[in-house]
């Protein structure tokens, strides 16, 4: 079979690999339709992520068909067409029984990190009964593709954990695909200010289409001034972090205000500073989590329904034999306007 693999420092190659089989009763072997390209899996071509190795196949998103099942998965049949979750979970060990899936055992994030990932023309997928959703026949499979991760740890690591609630402020600051992702699930909400924050202008164009109050670019030298402005300087209730870099984590500590709460969402490289100093008697509350994709069906269930759409997420694909144009076209996401970037098989 043809798979993206990762051969080496900032490398990815179509190469071809045996088909993945069945190795554990619990386990599933998916033939891909659609595949995504994820921030971390840019995380891993840099050399961040030492758990991933050369040689590996990339990739933790995706939709296909369930080709083969082991004897112990339970409601799915070969043929159906499933979304594979991020997070794969056995749902007995310590971590699973306290609804904290990413941090499973035996699972986690272990496709495209630990195992061969969803970017190939067949997966495995273990735990399939808990780690794959049957996708409705009325969703778009490669708009779904996002359903696999940016929303879920968009409305989990972002919405919740920042508890935004009817008539609250908001400010999302970071307009990738997952801060997209988490103005798309902040506004089921109905808070009454949804302010999104980016370099990128045609980013926040986007955002503004998308339901985003108020943009404003944090290149601007008064950027922090006018978003203090639109809250006529009492800062906001929930202040969400979906970038990772030590100066949007700085201003969300400047933005949030009395009796408000920090979730921070991006991934963190390098040493953050924490200005208790300032904090201290604001009555606030930060919160970090990794996504555990418990809210997946409730996603998909209101996608189902219309209320919620994930199509415009996904700006481009690739054919499978084009993955180093898709890789690059991530890379470069600002230069192509590109979001989410789908891998076709």
């Amino acid at each position: 079979m043809k798979a993206l693999v990762y051969t080496g420092p900032g490398t990815v190659e179509v190469l071809e690999r045996p088909k993945p089989t069945i190795k554990a009763p619990t386990d599933a072997v998916v033939r891909m339709m659609h595949a995504s390209i994820c921030g971390t899996d840019l995380h891993i071509l840099k050399g961040d992520v030492p758990s991933a190795n050369p040689g590996l196949i990339l990739g933790h998103e995706g939709v296909g068909v369930v080709e083969e099942l082991g004897d112990a998965v339970q409601g799915f049949h070969v043929g159906d067409r499933v979304l594979i979750s991020c997070m794969t979970k056995c749902g007995s060990c310590k971590y699973c029984q306290r609804g904290i899936a990413a941090h499973c055992e035996t699972g986690g994030w272990v496709l495209g990190n630990r195992i061969d990932g969803t970017q190939a023309e067949y997966v495995r997928v273990p735990h399939a009964q808990l780690s794959l959703h049957t996708l409705p026949a009325s969703i778009d499979p490669r708009a779904a593709v996002a359903i696999s991760d940016a929303f879920p740890t968009g409305f989990e690591c972002g919405v919740l954990s920042a508890d935004v609630q009817p008539g609250s402020s908001v400010v999302i600051i970071g307009a990738g695909p997952v801060g997209m992702a988490t103005l798309l699930t902040a506004r089921l909400f109905t808070p009454s200010l949804i302010v999104m924050v980016d370099l990128d202008d045609a980013r926040l164009q986007t955002a503004r289409k998308l339901g985003a109050h108020h943009t404003v670019n944090s290149s601007a030298p008064d950027a922090k001034q006018k978003l203090l402005d639109l809250t006529n300087g009492d800062g906001y209730d929930s202040v969400i972090e979906v970038v990772g870099i030590p100066a949007t984590f700085k201003l969300c500590q400047e933005l949030v205000g009395v009796g408000g709460r920090i979730a921070n969402v991006g991934v963190h490289g390098t040493k953050v500073d924490l200005h208790l100093e300032t904090l201290w008697d604001r009555n606030i509350s930060i919160h970090m989590a990794l996504v555990n994709a418990s809210t997946t069906p409730r996603l998909l269930r209101l996608v189902e329904s219309g209320v919620l759409e994930t199509g415009s997420l996904v700006t481009h694909h690739f054919a499978c034999g084009k993955a180093g144009q898709a890789y690059e076209t991530f890379r470069t996401a600002a230069q192509h306007q590109a979001l989410k970037v789908a891998i076709d098989f």
